[in-house]
């Protein structure tokens, strides 16, 4: 897709689709579609920072990287939001990586023409800030979730935030990148995973996780998710809160 044929009414992410025509014509020339492969860097750890991109579909990890290589993910990022914030904040360095953990598409826009159309746009500028400050309280509830609550509430939360951004109730998820993400070992997932599949809120089959009980899963999570959800629904709309899909 070029360009020129991106319109408003059929755009996916949900920044994107909350602006006035007036404040999307800053922005729409200069977007191009993109695809986000699964497992791909967009933005690597003390690497620049030259583009936003909008997502479309798909889910991406913000992941920071520790001095004996090991990985923990700081935040989450899918159709609700974007990836380059330090671009709007004037910054053009990553200070972590973000990895496509649920292949996707997004919109992506470079460094020079973002900030020409938020100079052009007070609405675009507030609306970027406001999901700055979104994710920033996805990120300060994360790291409090994962220093006091159970492994088993942890991952129920992780799994719906995945579910919220996946728009299926079936995606790809291995061991490996679930004890990543929670910040534990491999035997500690399995026995969390396990807890959750035991009560019949999840099905985890050689790499694929299904959400067979999503009312469940929610009540089996900590108040973090319900948090974090209300804050983006008061930020940005009930729109960037709504779970993208519903399983039985």
């Amino acid at each position: 897709m070029s360009q020129s044929t991106i319109q408003q009414s059929s755009v996916r992410n949900g920044l994107l689709a909350a602006l006035a025509p007036a404040d999307w014509a800053h922005l729409g020339p200069h977007l191009e579609a993109v695809e986000l492969p699964f497992d791909q860097t967009v933005h690597a750890a003390g690497g620049p920072v030259d583009a936003v991109f909008f997502i479309e579909t798909g889910m991406v990890s913000i992941l920071v990287t520790l001095e004996d290589g090991s990985q923990v993910e700081s935040g989450i990022a899918g159709p609700e939001g974007l990836l380059g914030l330090t671009l709007v904040f004037g910054d053009s360095r990553s200070l972590t990586d973000a990895r496509v953990q649920l292949e996707g598409t997004a919109l992506r826009i470079g460094a020079a023409a973002l900030h020409t159309a938020m100079d052009g746009s007070p609405a675009l500028r507030a609306l970027l800030l406001r999901y700055a400050l979104a994710f920033l309280g996805q990120v300060t509830q994360s790291g409090a979730c994962n220093a006091r609550h159970p492994i088993e509430n942890r991952l129920a939360r992780w799994l719906l935030t995945a579910h919220d951004r996946a728009g299926v109730d079936e995606f790809a998820m291995t061991h490996e990148f679930m004890a990543m993400m929670l910040g534990v070992n491999r035997p500690g997932v399995s026995i969390a995973a396990g807890i959750l599949n035991r009560a019949g809120l999840i099905r985890y089959v050689r790499g694929r996780m299904t959400i067979t009980d999503r009312p469940g899963l929610e009540a089996a999570t900590c108040e973090c998710y319900h948090t974090v959800r209300h804050e983006y629904a008061r930020l940005l709309g009930p729109r960037a809160a709504a779970p993208a899909a519903s399983a039985g």
